[in-house]
């Protein structure tokens, strides 16, 4: 069983069918969405590929879009559906899975709007766009203009001639605050000062930059993401901006009144917006009956593997919330899946 159809989902799916489950009687993918293309099919329309981390093809296909200008909220979409074609994929949607709980027999129910399945493992994939995060400050109430999230954003049309505080260190901040400032005033703030990378990010970097994201996840403790540590791109853009002062932070405020947002310095600026470009949180409610969180809210997982869930694999999680990190958690899940499971039929013999 796969619970999700974004790229760690059908990456799962492939890998699965070569390492012998066969699509529909072997395994099932449960997708939320109505459509192919997981999270990329709801991205703001202005974000496109040339504009976003790059899409990394899943494993058997490549991603070969007419044009680097697409919107990525069309093209990968179209990708994801080609691919689920092409290696005939059993994915079933809308399926929004509720909860999945242990059984007596050394098996998993799952439960969904649509009905309840039954599985010898589960390979969740579920992501997180489903989970915005916005962190909570003082005040917030308060705040007479509007507040919206990253999921929330359709164009920087919108905020024509309007005072807009960008909160947030990730790419997207920085993705969104270069459509933005084109418009309206803008505000930068971050928790951190921003950590720019220049020049090439090689195989040895990005090693590490995984290395310590796996270690947090192993040890129960909140990992971050692998694009957090591997700082942000200057990309032409970014260094127009930066040398323009586009790019100049704040440190976040104290508080929110009213009609904007201050520091306990006696700062202050007017907002009509505040954007909260904030991240996400992993959407593992449904897996709370397994009661495998830590006291910080994560699941431990070694590779994929949770630690005390064998027969659980979480792929697009920690260390694999990447589109790269997605595809090989996909045959690290399948594999693991397919050793623990002939092991334990060796054992019923």
């Amino acid at each position: 069983m796969v619970i999700g159809a974004g790229q760690a989902g059908l990456s799962a799916g492939y890998h699965l069918a070569r390492q012998g489950f066969a699509p529909g009687s072997g395994f099932v993918v449960l997708d939320g969405d109505a459509a192919p293309g997981g999270a990329w099919k709801h991205r703001w329309p202005s974000l496109t590929l040339a504009t976003t981390h790059r899409v990394h093809e899943l494993p058997g296909l490549p991603f070969a879009p007419a044009s680097e200008d697409l919107p990525a909220a069309e093209a990968v979409p179209a990708y994801f559906a080609e691919y689920e074609r092409r290696f005939a994929l059993p994915v079933q949607r809308p399926v929004r899975v509720s909860a999945v709980r242990r059984t007596g027999d050394g098996r998993f129910l799952v439960e969904a709007d649509e009905g309840t399945w039954r599985a010898r493992g589960v390979v969740n994939a579920t992501g997180t766009w489903t989970r915005p995060f916005v962190p909570r400050y003082p005040g917030q109430e308060t705040f007479r203009g509007r507040q919206l999230h990253t999921v929330g954003y359709r164009g920087a049309a919108e905020f024509a001639g309007l005072s807009v505080v960008v909160v947030g260190g990730g790419a997207s901040a920085v993705q969104l605050l270069g459509e933005i400032v084109q418009v309206a005033r803008t505000t930068w703030v971050t928790r951190r000062p921003p950590v720019w990378r220049e020049g090439p990010f090689g195989e040895q970097q990005g090693r590490e930059a995984v290395a310590r994201v796996e270690a947090a996840v192993r040890a129960g403790r909140m990992p971050g993401s692998v694009v957090g540590v591997t700082g942000l791109v200057v990309t032409p853009w970014v260094r127009r901006a930066l040398d323009d002062g586009v790019l100049t932070r704040l440190p976040v405020f104290d508080r929110i009144t009213p009609d904007g947002v201050a520091w306990d310095d006696g700062r202050s600026v007017r907002a009509d917006v505040i954007l909260w470009a904030t991240g996400f949180r992993a959407a593992v409610g449904h897996l709370a009956p397994l009661r495998l969180r830590t006291r910080d809210g994560v699941i431990p997982v070694d590779g994929t593997t949770a630690v005390d869930e064998p027969r659980l694999q979480l792929v697009g999680y920690g260390p694999s919330a990447s589109t790269i990190g997605a595809n090989r958690a996909g045959r690290s899940a399948a594999v693991a899946l397919r050793r623990l499971l002939d092991a334990d039929l060796a054992r019923s013999a």
